[in-house]
């Protein structure tokens, strides 16, 4: 019961920042009704940024809970990190990319787009490292509640593609 309690905490956080992510996508309903791309492709920008953080979350939860983590260790880590997030984000994004200019031959959308899988796959292993250190700094478990924030991060950055546009 104790365990259904304290994961059903976080499951009604992740409802409610899920609402906070759909409230983003709403503020730019106009754009949306105009650049049916962009809501095509959205939900790629943020799937791959909240894959991308959610295995660096899961290699420094790892870390934290068999104590490998501690001083230089975990700059050493943050730096590693944010090249990882960096590299893939370059490589995906130019995937991304590619595909949507094939998909829909718009120069500003190919832009937008990649540089949206970037941004985010670089913010996502970012926050990835930094999330479970904060909670666990606030006496938090980051197993339980880690992946609600870090989904919330990358829902917000990845629909976040069009507010440049937005009229």
């Amino acid at each position: 019961m104790r365990s259904a309690k304290s994961r059903g905490i976080w499951l009604g956080i992740n409802l409610l920042t899920a609402f906070l992510a759909a409230f983003v996508i709403g503020r730019f309903e106009v754009v949306l009704d105009q650049i049916v791309a962009l809501a095509i492709l959205m939900p790629v920008v943020a799937s791959m940024g909240g894959i991308a953080g959610s295995q660096t979350l899961t290699v420094v939860i790892r870390g934290l809970a068999l104590g490998q983590l501690a001083g230089n260790n975990i700059k050493w880590l943050y730096n590693k990190e944010l090249w990882v997030g960096m590299s893939n984000g370059l490589v995906w994004a130019l995937v991304v990319g590619l595909i949507s200019h094939l998909w829909f031959g718009d120069a500003m959308i190919t832009l937008v787009i990649t540089l949206a899988i970037f941004i985010n796959m670089s913010l996502a292993n970012v926050s990835g490292v930094l999330i479970p250190l904060v909670l666990k700094k606030l006496q938090i478990d980051p197993a339980l509640s880690g992946a609600v924030i870090l989904t919330t991060v990358t829902d917000v950055v990845g629909f976040c593609p069009s507010w440049g546009s937005r009229r």
